[in-house]
C-alpha cells in the first residue's frame, strides 16, 4: 500500500469535513427550532398557552446592529391572566434578542 496515497486521501477527507462543518454552522436555525428555544425560555417564567412564529426571516436593526431574525409571539398565563409577548430570535444562533409585552387579556 502506498502511504502517500493514504495520507493524501486522509488530508483531503479532513479538508472536506472542515469545509462542510463551516458551511453547516453558517446555516440559519430553522423557524420551528427557534420557536422551541423561545418557548423553553418563556416556560421558565410561567406556563405557555400559545405561540407562533413567522416562517420567513427578516432584518432587524437594534441599537445600531443588524440582525437576521425570526419574529414570533408567546401567550403565557400568569396569575389567571393571559399575557402576550412578542420576541425576536437570531436566525443564526437561536438566541432571543428582544422581547416586548404586547398585551394582557383577563
Amino acid at each position: 500500500m502506498n502511504w502517500r496515497k493514504v495520507l493524501g486521501a486522509l488530508g483531503i477527507g479532513v479538508a472536506i469535513g472542515y469545509f462542510v462543518k463551516t458551511k453547516i454552522s453558517e446555516m440559519p436555525v430553522q423557524p420551528e427550532q427557534a420557536l422551541k428555544l423561545a418557548k423553553e425560555k418563556f416556560k421558565e417564567g410561567g406556563a405557555v398557552s400559545g405561540s407562533w412564529i413567522y416562517m420567513k426571516s427578516e432584518e432587524l436593526n437594534l441599537h445600531g446592529l443588524n440582525y437576521l431574525v425570526y419574529r414570533g409571539g408567546i401567550t403565557r398565563t400568569i396569575n389567571d391572566a393571559n399575557q402576550q409577548f412578542e420576541f425576536y430570535v437570531d436566525a443564526y444562533t437561536g438566541t432571543i434578542i428582544s422581547t416586548e409585552k404586547t398585551s394582557s387579556i383577563i
